[in-house]
């Protein structure tokens, strides 16, 4: 099959958006001229009727593919592989950057421009585009005359700005193209996009497969393409001679090792298996790359960073204020914003740049939220600089917070009938069942309803003729009949004066919300939500305990007696276990709380019987890192003990304990006290609240 690339533009998007696209939307998408489309569309007839297929015109000047199933499935296997005549724009940029990227010293012009296939003023156009894009990396394209063009910027950046670029461009090709590696029919021997080594995507994504989920956290989807490119490239530079700098190494260096263990996994598996080994500069620089990916886990961050959890929480009601909307109780939004802001601000500070297709998008669906979050980001972030992509990721989480609470409606409705019982109750329970929406229903005899502020309702169904009312009132049979039914929703739609308002979040008696997202399907599922929470409660309760330990001079001499305590009052089966791995979270990122005497130290295991939160109170303050980087002076050292599987009622419970730790400064001093009867006191407190807000609604 031989077509030309824009002719494969047009066969696909007739494929994905069958129907929807003319002459005229199809040319405007490729700034080409009507005539010009025809032209090809006359071409590719021929070619589609070798699989059977007709070009077809619809009444509305859409065009669509008509055909068999078969014969298209096997059209999309063909273009897949099939390699257009010529380069599209943005495959000449992408060449034109491997050119200068592959380069050990400036490059001619002219015969750039002869590879490339344009010419010299083309060639220059492109080199002003790439200046601009790869400026946000601080790398300069250097043009001298009668020496040439040359890239010049660090190799870390380098690698960076070459992912981004490929992500951008090419988001769509990528995603295909990894798809694809699962395949028997790969060459191990063809480079994919012009650069990717396929043998080498494919032990990538075989290693990540094999290791990630064991070792760290599922990687988002939105970023597990970005990882496998990122590592591919540092394979493939670092293969070609192109090698990170001492400077390099330094400017990556983190602090944060958290995902230090799985990147050492899997480069022993490019040793093996490549005969690739990366040296210490590699691994770090990969070790940043996974740091800044999103995770899927959410479960997995909701009882860590306490700093970032505070964060979230002011966010969160900075946000609710601007939008006069009570998201404060959302814990499904808090513990996404959770797992993306971890990642979000390791990337802003590394300034590893972060891709979203969905910028544009999101800011023209959400002109207000996207200003609202932005503000709100600065005013709680106030020395990191949010970049619009990443801005949008956050807006998302919101966007989908508000959605779910638009689709509850509440109209304030009052049902009228003679004496205000029988077919009034009648009719109420046939609306509860046939028109959820109607939420807030009021029953009341005529009498009654004479003496009553009719303003505040925004519909009357009466089972009895009444004069003419301010607002609309419909009459109705009690059993509410599909015309009635017609006739409601009709009312409603049609109202201009209605004061139907969104349902976002119900309040109790103190303010605070209830969040009806992930509603129990049934009493049985509400009555497990329950107990799960009540049994989680009362393990943490039952098991708490402050205890005193004398003469500590470590860390180790803090937790090693605190463990073995916990482990003989057998709510954990192996102490070894859970004491090194509470070390070795220490060793990830500090532990210690910014402004305070405490360090929460925290694990998950499979030998961890039950959940357990205990304080191990030293006489002797040891100096730790803290959460924030800077050394804290601990005395208070909080374990929270997992188990390795855990229902989201009962992580809700834990995450209320890292929450109340840094509430507001009362609460730091009680769990700083190490009074235990003062810090169960606050414990009860802060879950029978929890049990206020998850279970009740007036």
């Amino acid at each position: 099959m031989f077509i030309t690339n824009r002719e494969k533009t047009i066969l696909e998007l007739l494929i994905k958006t069958g129907g929807r696209h003319t002459s005229l939307s199809i040319a405007t998408y490729l700034q080409v001229s009507v005539r010009t489309i025809h032209r090809d569309l006359k071409k590719l007839e021929s070619s589609l009727a070798h699989f059977g297929l007709k070009l077809q015109v619809r009444e509305n000047g859409s065009l669509y593919i008509d055909g068999s199933d078969e014969a298209i499935f096997k059209l999309v296997q063909t273009l897949s592989k099939v390699q257009p005549l010529d380069l599209s724009v943005k495959e000449r940029k992408l060449l034109l950057l491997l050119n200068l990227l592959g380069a050990r010293g400036p490059m001619k012009t002219g015969p750039l421009a002869k590879d490339l296939g344009v010419s010299v003023t083309t060639l220059h156009a492109y080199l002003d585009e790439l200046a601009d894009w790869i400026g946000d990396f601080d790398l300069e394209i250097s043009r001298k005359r009668g020496v040439g063009v040359q890239l010049e910027g660090s190799e870390s950046a380098k690698r960076k700005a070459l992912g981004s670029f490929f992500l951008f461009y090419f988001n769509e090709e990528l995603i295909e193209a990894i798809f694809q590696l699962s395949g028997t029919d790969r060459e191990s021997d063809k480079l994919i996009l012009h650069y990717f080594k396929a043998d080498y995507l494919v032990e990538i994504e075989r290693a990540i497969k094999e290791d990630i989920g064991k070792m760290y956290a599922e990687l988002a989807d939105s970023d597990y393409v970005g990882f496998m490119i990122q590592v591919c490239i540092t394979l493939q530079r670092f293969e070609s001679g192109f090698f990170l700098t001492k400077d390099d190494a330094e400017h990556e260096r983190s602090d944060e090792r958290e995902a230090l263990p799985l990147i050492e996994k899997i480069s022993r598996v490019f040793a093996e298996r490549l005969s690739i080994t990366l040296s210490e500069p590699e691994k770090t620089f990969l070790t940043v790359i996974l740091k800044g990916s999103h995770l899927q886990d959410a479960e997995s961050v909701y009882y860590d960073s306490v700093i970032t959890g505070k964060a979230v929480k002011k966010l969160i009601q900075h946000v609710s204020r601007q939008l006069n909307i009570d998201l404060t109780g959302d814990f499904s939004l808090f513990q996404g914003l959770m797992a993306h802001l971890e990642p979000s601000l390791f990337r802003i500070r590394k300034n590893l740049g972060s891709f979203n297709p969905l910028t544009e998008q999101v800011r023209k669906q959400y002109p207000a939220l996207f200003s609202v979050t932005g503000s709100c980001l600065e005013e709680v972030f106030k020395h990191i600089a949010f970049p619009d992509d990443e801005v949008a990721y956050v807006v998302l989480h919101f966007g989908s917070a508000l959605e779910q609470r638009k689709q509850i409606m509440e109209v304030r409705t009052l049902v009228v009938c003679p004496t205000g019982i029988g077919a009034s109750k009648m009719l109420a329970t046939r609306l509860e069942k046939e028109m959820p929406e109607l939420l807030s229903v009021t029953i009341a005899s005529i009498k009654k309803m004479g003496q009553m502020d009719l303003k505040n309702f925004d519909l009357i169904l009466s089972t009895v003729h009444l004069p003419r009312q301010e607002i609309p009132c419909i009459f109705v049979n009690p059993l509410l009949s599909k015309e009635n039914i017609a006739e409601i929703h009709e009312a409603i739609g049609q109202s201009t004066k209605k004061k139907i308002r969104p349902v976002y979040l119900s309040q109790n008696k103190k303010g605070t919300a209830f969040s009806p997202q992930k509603k129990p399907s049934s009493l049985y599922d509400l009555i497990d939500q329950i107990d799960a929470a009540e049994q989680a409660i009362r393990k943490i309760l039952k098991n708490f305990s402050v205890m005193r330990i004398l003469n500590a001079d470590s860390m180790e001499t803090v937790i090693k007696p605190a463990v073995d305590q916990i482990f003989r009052s057998h709510l954990i089966r192996d102490a070894e276990a859970v004491y090194q791995k509470l070390l070795a979270r220490e060793k990830m990122a500090g532990l210690g709380i910014p402004g305070t005497n405490m360090a929460l130290f925290h694990c998950r295991d499979q030998s961890i019987q039950t959940l357990s939160f205990q304080i191990a109170h030293s006489d002797r303050p040891v100096t730790l890192k803290g959460m924030d980087g800077r050394n804290v002076n601990v005395s208070n050292f909080l374990l929270l003990l997992v188990p390795e599987h855990l229902t989201l009622v009962q992580q809700e419970v834990v995450s209320t304990i890292s929450s109340s730790l840094a509430e507001d400064r009362e609460s730091t001093l009680i769990f700083a006290s190490a009074n235990e009867r003062v810090i169960r006191t606050k414990m009860e407190e802060t879950f029978y609240q929890f049990l206020l807000n998850k279970f009740t609604k007036d």
